[in-house]
């Protein structure tokens, strides 16, 4: 058989993928879902209607949702119109869907830091003297404290895009910095043990004091191994995945094609893209005494479909392996939980729009 003739068959056999997020339903491996993007494209509204899409699947096996929005800019509670925090709240009208709002910076507070009573200061000092460690340890503190939820599900709405690069790097970026402290520490035993001697003394003047040696390299070596298996949970695509949400935009399409090229040099899968706030061609017969101002209007939608459609065409050439989700420009804003039901079936199916 020529070649060519290969290459029409396997072209005829080809099914592009559905174009919604009933995968990530259905998959019960499934169990971290960032969903990010560019500020103001929909990230929460997604999210939100998300996870109750996922409740309503898992009630059916007694299973449960965890909703944690990472972004400094809070929204939950407004999409809910319901107060959340940082402990784990039960959202009115769900007896399996749990919500709270983390901020994802180093907050030492009152906490026993790597189990290690009495080292606020040393962390402190430490975390000032190395440039992004405080993000690093914080994000370790907040990835062992939602691993030990007992969730079937946990949702994370993020912060814009490059906050939450940042995020979804540090497993990686810990990984490199403690073989590079491991191997220092290796050569420079000695000159380690006289440093720690030193800054013991000085730290129990100031009321502090420092871990031992052998209690810091049994915390360090429990914070690795609790770093190795995030990163190995965050590159199975069984276990997590991440939904892109964008508008259709030049903008957001760089947004868009940036994130997903920095999710797939680590190793995360990103294979389902949300395109919100899309508008679609509506034929109507315009009266003949119409005012000016609606002829304007007129041409104005004509004018921005035609500018979506555009970018839409190269998200369909970009992503064509992607489940590409279109939601149409909705009236009214999307809040409560009846709205949120209301454009989570809309992810679960293709749009078709009217005629």
């Amino acid at each position: 058989m020529a070649a060519e003739e290969i290459d029409e068959e396997e072209s005829s056999s080809y099914e592009a993928p559905v174009a919604n997020l009933r995968e990530l339903i259905e998959i019960e491996s499934l169990k971290w879902i960032f969903v990010g993007g560019k500020g103001g494209v929909g990230k929460t509204t997604t999210s939100c209607s998300l996870a109750i899409q996922l409740a309503q699947h898992h009630a059916q096996n007694d299973g449960s949702v965890l909703l944690i929005s990472t972004d400094p800019a809070h929204n939950l509670s407004d999409a809910f119109g319901q107060q959340f925090g940082k402990k784990e709240t039960k959202i009115e009208g769900f007896d399996n869907l749990f919500a709270m709002e983390i901020d994802p910076e180093m907050d030492l507070g009152d906490e026993d830091f790597m189990g290690v009573a009495g080292n606020l200061g040393f962390i402190k000092e430490l975390s000032s003297s190395i440039p992004g460690i405080d993000e690093a340890f914080a994000f370790a503190e907040l990835m062992k404290r939602v691993k030990a939820k007992d969730h079937s599900v946990i949702v994370f709405d993020t912060a814009p895009t490059g906050h939450t690069l940042r995020l979804l790097s540090f497993p990686t970026t810990l990984e490199v910095a403690f073989e590079k402290l491991n191997g220092l520490r290796t050569r420079l035993g000695g000159m380690f043990n006289t440093a720690q001697t030193m800054l013991s003394g000085m730290l129990q003047g100031q009321g502090q004091q420092l871990p031992s040696q052998e209690e810091l390299s049994e915390k360090f070596e429990k914070l690795q191994e609790n770093v190795r298996e995030v990163r190995e949970q965050f590159q199975d695509p069984e276990r997590t995945t991440f939904v892109c949400v964008c508008i259709p935009e030049f903008l957001s399409l760089y947004e868009t094609e940036r994130l997903v090229q920095t999710l797939t040099k680590y190793g995360i899968d990103c294979s389902n893209i949300v395109i919100n706030q899309v508008l679609h061609p509506v034929e109507f017969e315009v009266p003949e005494d119409v005012s000016g101002t609606l002829e304007v209007v007129c041409k104005r939608h004509v004018a921005r479909v035609k500018m979506q459609q555009k970018y839409i065409g190269q998200f369909n050439d970009l992503y064509e392996d992607f489940h590409l989700v279109q939601i149409p420009l909705l009236n009214q804003e999307v809040r409560q939980v009846e709205k949120l039901q209301n454009f989570g079936n809309m992810l679960m199916e293709e749009f078709v729009p009217e005629n």
